[in-house]
């Protein structure tokens, strides 16, 4: 009841004046695009009963490319309310009605990853985006998973990246893992089988997932924001992927068993 009033009575009218407003700031190009989306982001996490904590910083004012681990569609929420970053999403993604909307709103780049033609046209528009001293989050296993363990890093487009990030002019490039760690379901520890109620597997539809997240208890997250790594154009790309995997890989099994944190990751609380 509490959910629906808040998305009756703020989400909505919010939306009604931002998503215009938004739009031309869009269309006149001006630099304050991100105010906006991380607001939000933030009525988003408490409408979906996000409860986030930021372990790190996220990289700022500078060329960054993010690479992170994946667990559910509300991880763009949780990241979108505590970091100005752009997403790399799916193609399929920019054709949901009203996501599609909204994720154009944040300028998000939409990614073919069933066509190798599309990779170079993708690293592109990341490169060009960074090179505005600005970054984007590319979520690297190319897919989501339950939030037990973390899946291989695709290396693709980090090494499309890192060439167009240059050609578009940009310097001083950083890569910056991001740990996402849901820990907590109303207060008390995860289980393995409680995991399934965040995490978009494959075996549910989108309707199924989405009524599970809304109808579900609040949730406790940990976003850990590794220390950033120069990037350069010679860096060897799997190299690279397999240094931030494992760093992602680290964090998230701390994270989910109570451990001492890695030394990788900064223990400064936003």
């Amino acid at each position: 009841m509490l959910r629906t009033l808040f998305f009756l009575f703020v989400f909505v009218p919010f939306l009604i004046v931002v998503i215009p407003l938004q739009a031309v700031i869009i269309a006149l190009k001006l630099p304050i695009w991100t105010v906006l989306p991380r607001l939000f982001h933030r009525l988003g996490c408490l409408f979906l009963g996000l409860r986030v904590t930021v372990i790190g910083t996220p990289s700022t004012g500078r060329p960054t490319l993010m690479v992170s681990n994946h667990i559910s569609w509300t991880d763009i929420v949780a990241l979108g309310s505590v970091a100005n970053v752009t997403f790399v999403a799916k193609r399929e993604v920019g054709k949901w009605p009203f996501v599609g909307m909204m994720a154009d709103l944040q300028r998000t780049i939409y990614a073919d990853r069933t066509r190798r033609s599309e990779t170079g046209r993708t690293a592109r528009a990341m490169g060009e985006h960074m090179a505005g001293g600005n970054a984007v989050l590319l979520f690297a296993e190319g897919q989501s998973d339950i939030g037990t363990h973390v899946l291989p890093f695709r290396s693709a487009l980090i090494g499309a990246a890192q060439h167009a990030m240059i050609e578009a002019g940009a310097r001083d490039v950083v890569i910056q893992p991001v740990t996402i760690a849901y820990t907590r379901l109303q207060g008390l520890p995860v289980s393995r089988n409680e995991r399934s109620l965040i995490a978009w597997i494959k075996s549910k539809s989108v309707r199924q997932n989405v009524r599970e997240i809304l109808s579900g208890p609040v949730k406790d997250l940990t976003i850990a924001f590794s220390t950033p790594m120069p990037l350069s154009q010679s860096d060897d790309r799997k190299a690279v992927s397999k240094v931030a995997e494992a760093q992602v890989r680290a964090m998230l099994v701390a994270l989910n068993r109570g451990l001492p944190l890695p030394q990788t990751f900064q223990n400064t609380q936003v």
